[in-house]
């Protein structure tokens, strides 16, 4: 009976010290060890975004347009764009000419709907009346407004001299825009630029584990060279003065 008792005492102690150790462990794992959230953090992200591709796009229809949530809401904004620059480019259509075309075709199907309806003794098609609401009108004058007043505010501060390195951004993407313009015509630019939204984001949101690595990359390499060229060029011009000496 005692040899019996002091082996289920020392198998007590042994269960007890090996939860001890355990919790021991598990609390050590866990302060050194970092988490999957912040591992998932650290991970760079292009432009250093840290939502996800469609709440970057807003979050809303026009997100799920852009990033083929809706394949056939998708491809039928696509195709109507398509079909617009092939009238414009292809055909050589002009915008007033095109206009006055579909007026007459929506026209003419519409007499002719409502004057069957005589011949087969029904009653006449009845046409809805369309009006412009007026809310989301204001509401667009305002956007329109307030972003006009912003880029001009924005044009101002750079033109003043204070900030050169966006000075010169804004240089080299005008003068690569004008390079572009040069190319195509705005109507070309725009259908690009339009399919390019709706190819380059989806491909993205797809591939985005392999792309960030190269863009993490490419950001280092750009942000070295410009370190250089910032301490060798743009320190030793001259700046306008900033506000705070405008102040004293």
């Amino acid at each position: 009976m005692g040899e019996h008792e002091e082996k289920h005492e020392e198998s007590l102690m042994v269960k007890l010290a090996e939860k001890i150790h355990g919790h021991d462990s598990s609390s050590d794992s866990g302060i050194d060890e970092p988490s999957e959230s912040s591992i998932k953090a650290k991970v760079f992200r292009l432009f250093g975004r840290e939502r996800s591709v469609h709440h970057v796009f807003g979050g809303g229809k026009s997100a799920d347009t852009f990033l083929w949530r809706n394949k056939k809401i998708s491809a039928g904004v696509l195709g109507v764009a398509t079909v617009i620059w092939v009238l414009f480019e292809l055909l050589e259509y002009h915008l007033l000419t095109l206009v006055c075309h579909v007026l007459i075709f929506a026209l003419v199907i519409l007499f002719l709907w409502s004057n069957a309806y005589a011949f087969i003794n029904k009653s006449p098609l009845c046409i809805r009346e369309v009006h412009i609401p007026k809310d989301p009108v204001i509401e667009f004058a305002e956007a329109l407004r307030f972003e006009t007043n912003l880029a001009f505010t924005v044009f101002r501060d750079i033109a003043s001299g204070r900030d050169l390195k966006k000075f010169l951004y804004v240089i080299a993407g005008l003068w690569i825009l004008s390079i572009v313009g040069s190319w195509c015509n705005f109507v070309t630019l725009f259908y690009i630029v339009f399919v390019l939204l709706h190819t380059v984001p989806v491909l993205y949101e797809k591939y985005e584990d392999k792309v960030d690595p190269f863009a993490e990359k490419a950001m280092h390499e750009i942000k070295k060279q410009y370190a250089v060229f910032n301490a060798n060029v743009l320190n030793k011009i001259p700046r306008g003065p900033s506000k705070e000496k405008k102040k004293d």
